[in-house]
């Protein structure tokens, strides 16, 4: 499986914008599948692949991918293997190929994001360790 970042293009085959179908032709079955109505009138349609370490979530009427949360040991970024880097090796990573505005907040649950708002990709921290990659469009 391709597991290459795409900044707000997407993950590996998998596109933003990919109707939920072609996301599972290319993944197969989702070990689970949640479908949330929020109080917008909007759906979401949560496709979690446990083994893969992925979360998808699609969103609309007819639900196309939105978001992706990473957390396998085999995702790129830039060619490197960001799971097996800290915060500052990652921090410098996008600084080297031209993404420098960040953000960091302590979150209320004890892990520590690190934004790249132009980038619209999010990394969490639980004591100096990657756990979470959050991607968007």
């Amino acid at each position: 499986m391709n597991l290459s970042i795409n900044l707000k293009k997407g993950l590996g085959d998998i596109e933003f914008g990919m109707p939920v179908e072609e996301v599972v032709e290319i993944l197969g079955t989702a070990s689970e599948v949640e479908n949330i109505d929020n109080a917008a009138d909007e759906s979401t349609t949560v496709l979690r692949y446990n083994d893969e370490g992925l979360t998808l979530f699609c969103e609309g009427d007819n639900p196309t991918l939105a978001c992706i949360d990473v957390a396998n040991e085999e995702c790129t970024l830039f060619g490197e293997k960001v799971f097996a880097m800290g915060e500052r090796e990652i921090v410098s990573l996008m600084v080297k190929n031209g993404i420098t505005e960040q953000d960091v907040d302590d979150e209320d649950w004890g892990e520590r994001r690190v934004s790249f708002n132009e980038g619209n990709i999010d990394f969490f921290f639980d004591n100096e360790e990657l756990v979470s990659i959050i991607l968007g469009a």
